[in-house]
């Protein structure tokens, strides 16, 4: 497998999407391709802090604080 292949795969590859054959291939080229191994690792933390952050929530009290403050701002315009 070429790197090429791989980037087009990771997806399937993070959500062991693939058939048993491609996660072979992929698996021995990420065990000699250093770049590779770093778009997968980047994409799978940047996939972890996606889902954290949605994770987080902005108390009660401030969230309407918050949208009376928008509220204000486009009644004024």
């Amino acid at each position: 497998m070429k790197c090429e292949e791989l980037v087009q795969y990771l997806s399937d590859y993070i959500d062991q999407d693939l058939d048993e054959e491609l996660v072979a291939e992929a698996q021995e080229h990420l065990a000699t391709c250093h770049n590779c191994r770093v778009v997968l690792d980047t994409t799978q933390q940047t996939i972890f802090l996606f889902r954290e952050q949605g994770k987080r929530t902005i108390p009660a009290q401030r969230r309407q604080h918050l949208f009376d403050q928008l509220q204000d701002t486009f009644l004024k315009e």
